[in-house]
């Protein structure tokens, strides 16, 4: 602990998994920081690790409310091991942004967001019936640790590499990098694009926003669909939780969470036991190659997959007013953290184990 500074209460986190989290955010109920400090003060709060003194970056997440909700820290923590954050009245070192996001406007409607590793993108509605439009997920290969969005929408010359990386993703009228359909009459009918955009958290460690979409009707069942997608520094995968409200028979209406698959042989994984939907794409030329891939974790258990309709398909049987809520993202190649498809699937598998035993969070020593 630094001399001549104020501990205010000690946060114990605990990792039970047996793999390590690196740079990894986690979030801590705002109850277990009062139950630490009771008089916690946000505008005098500096986060160190007892056994370093390094200063831990955080975030007050307040998930679209007027009131604190998580502190989320970004740590380190090892196998099966913990730490300890010391809670100190100081002024803290303010954290650069690694998560960020917006609408877009200037290009049809788009919402865009990123971290320090990659860059998404969705469609808006004032996209649709145009000729170059796209129903599902965008992947940017960004290969820098800065954030890119606005520069290349300015600049609007993004399919080409300079330097940063650059958009070649195809996504077309697909599912493109795991979003969600609905699979009625067996078939793959797709919500189209999004119509309505809020910011809940602009950062600087978790990004998120929700958006909402038009109703639309499949073979009679009228789907309204919602999703709060947020993203964090570090991460390859963004977290969806889908809200569906429906009148479907029974109150079941069958979906699908997909990745568009290639012409060309790639590598896909169907691991149903694991909650994994994993693809290494064909080589694109000089361009490199991307690896997408979808994490289903506790409590769906055993999830069916399948391959059909050009997509890697992961299907599920949706309640009206139930959450779906998964994690899907992408690596590059060239962006040199993941170089193949053995390094991709053994990320989406870890990243599965680390769900499965989420942090542990303890107020006091």
């Amino acid at each position: 602990m630094v001399l001549g500074v104020r501990a205010q209460g000690v946060l114990r986190l605990a990792n039970p998994s047996p793999v390590a989290l690196t740079d990894a955010v986690v979030e801590i109920p705002w109850a277990t920081v009062r139950a630490a400090d009771p008089r916690v003060d946000t505008a005098r709060l500096r986060i160190v690790r007892t056994d370093t003194n390094a200063e831990i970056p955080y975030q007050l997440e307040q998930q679209g409310t007027m009131a604190i909700q998580n502190l989320l820290v970004q740590v380190s923590v090892p196998a099966r091991g913990s730490i300890r954050l010391s809670l100190q009245r100081e002024k803290p070192t303010p954290v650069s942004p690694k998560a960020y996001g917006r609408y877009v406007p200037e290009r049809f409607d788009d919402f865009a967001w990123e971290n320090d590793r990659v860059a998404f993108r969705i469609y808006g509605a004032a996209l649709n019936g145009h000729r170059d439009n796209a129903y599902g997920t965008d992947f940017w290969s960004k290969r820098t640790d800065r954030l890119i969005i606005d520069n290349w929408y300015k600049s609007g010359d993004y399919h080409k590499d300079h330097g940063e990386g650059l958009d070649y993703y195809q996504v077309g009228l697909t599912l493109g990098a795991g979003d969600l359909g609905v699979f009625l009459g067996d078939t793959l009918n797709f919500i189209h694009n999004y119509r309505t955009w809020e910011i809940l958290d602009s950062g600087p460690l978790r990004f998120t926003f929700r958006v909402k979409f038009d109703a639309y009707r499949f073979g009679g069942v009228t789907v309204n669909t919602t999703k709060t997608i947020s993203l964090d520094a570090g991460s390859q995968l963004s977290k969806f939780t889908v809200h569906l409200t429906h009148d479907a028979p029974k109150d079941v209406l069958p979906v699908v969470v997909g990745i568009t698959l290639r012409r060309e042989p790639g590598t896909l994984r169907l691991d149903e036991q694991a909650g994994i939907l994993g693809y290494w794409e064909p080589r694109h030329g000089a361009d490199g190659t991307v690896g997408i891939g979808c994490v289903f974790s506790n409590p769906i258990g055993r999830v069916p997959m399948r391959q059909e309709f050009g997509h890697g398909l992961a299907q599920f049987r949706a309640q009206s007013g139930q959450p779906l809520t998964y994690y899907s993202g992408g690596a590059w190649d060239k962006a040199g953290r993941i170089p193949s498809a053995e390094a991709w699937f053994e990320y989406l598998h870890d990243f599965a184990t680390r769900l499965k035993n989420s942090v542990r969070v303890k107020a006091g020593k």
